[in-house]
């Protein structure tokens, strides 16, 4: 990743915070419906599970880091199961740096989903990769969800689901279960690591920092009694907007023509 000056910045009341552009990261989260996309996401925010069922139209959640000193970013996009808009989700893979891709243990259809969506992730990722002529690879995990079901209910065996990465050493197969937080924490863990991305990213190796410590966060001397053991810090900004389409598509037009490889995307503010 290209080293840029060039800053990206987050306001809200008296909460500034600054991340340099070249640590600003995507992560985007596909899969069929009810496959629990948007389980998982919360567990990695949250540490949450929800039983209830609520369709995802699209989700944008934003989380910034303080990782010894210096400051990262990474915008989280839950897609939708149904993708109704086929250049949408063509536009999220474009713009994505690292991706996860669910399907349910129990569901057959929803494999073969991510069999599609695997394949058209590298299809799309190589036709802009030969107009830049980036050399970037491609982080992926291919996510079993729901493997605290019993084994009477399973319609894929792991051997297939590790097929799928077995000829990539950037895509890793893990079977997780985000109601009972199995194999979650790992699976970030790997998809970071491969992504050459602190690891202190993934949820259980950083303190979550509450927004109102926001003006002290970005700080390089930031600490608090209470975590000063602690070399990474993490903060979910409660009023992310998604980045417009619009924005997104400059974005993408800028790394073809070679006119801006700063990875700067659209700033969002909190309000």
């Amino acid at each position: 990743f290209q080293d840029q000056a060039m800053m990206k910045t987050m306001s809200g009341g008296n909460c500034t915070l600054n991340v340099p552009a070249k640590n600003s990261y995507r992560m985007v989260v596909l899969g069929a419906s009810r496959v629990g996309k948007s389980s998982i996401v919360s567990r990695f925010l949250n540490g949450r599970f929800e039983d209830q069922y609520t369709p995802t139209i699209e989700d944008f959640h934003r989380k910034v880091y303080n990782i010894r000193g210096d400051m990262y970013q990474l915008d989280i996009l839950d897609t939708s199961g149904n993708h109704p808009f086929p250049a949408m989700r063509r536009l999220s893979i474009l713009t994505g740096d690292v991706f996860i891709l669910v399907f349910s243990l129990d569901n057959r259809e929803s494999f073969d989903e991510v069999k599609k969506l695997q394949k058209q992730i590298l299809e799309v990722k190589s036709c802009l990769k030969n107009k830049t002529k980036e050399s970037a690879d491609l982080p992926m995990v291919i996510c079993g969800n729901k493997n605290d079901h019993s084994e009477v209910f399973r319609k894929v065996r792991s051997d297939e689901g590790e097929n799928l990465v077995s000829s990539d050493e950037n895509c890793a197969y893990f079977e997780v279960s985000a109601k009972k937080n199995t194999n979650v924490d790992e699976m970030f863990y790997v998809l970071f690591s491969m992504a050459k991305l602190p690891h202190e990213m993934s949820p259980a190796l950083h303190r979550k920092i509450s927004i109102q410590y926001g003006d002290t966060f970005q700080q390089k001397s930031f600490r608090m009694r209470r975590v000063k053991d602690m070399d990474a810090y993490g903060m979910i900004s409660p009023f992310a907007r998604r980045p417009s389409v619009n924005s997104d598509l400059k974005y993408i037009k800028s790394k073809v023509l070679r006119e801006g490889q700063s990875r700067e995307r659209e700033k969002c503010t909190i309000q």
